[in-house]
């Protein structure tokens, strides 16, 4: 009588153990035929533009300047106090602006963005 209930309790356990691992790989591939072909990969998304990814391209000779504007950081710089603000290096990260501040002989940088944000004085 033991061995019964054993038996009856181990086909039990792998029974359930059983259903339990069938419904998650059956719901991989689930698809009810209606006599329709399925769909092809890809269906729902349609494809990317032509370009999708690349950078945009550089501006044409004599266009608008990506970075920085050296008037506009010049004018920034009066904004913060400097006399005869005037730029004296651009690099592609800043754009380096010197004049004279209320101490004597200053210098401005601001990042090579649009915006010309301070980055250090």
């Amino acid at each position: 009588m033991q061995f019964l209930t054993k038996a009856g309790l181990a086909l039990v356990l792998a029974t359930g153990t059983l259903a339990g691992a069938v419904a998650p790989v059956s719901a991989q591939g689930f698809y009810l035929d209606d006599g329709r072909p399925p769909p092809p990969p890809g269906y729902g998304r349609p494809p990317p533009p032509p370009g999708y990814g690349r950078p945009p391209p550089p501006p044409p000779y004599g266009g608008r300047p990506r970075g920085c504007d050296p008037r506009l950081a010049e004018d920034i710089a009066r904004d913060y106090g400097f006399r005869r603000a005037r730029v004296v290096d651009i690099t592609p990260r800043r754009v380096i602006v010197q004049g004279f501040s209320r101490r004597g002989p200053d210098e401005i940088s601001f990042g090579n963005v649009r915006g010309c944000p301070v980055l250090r004085r």
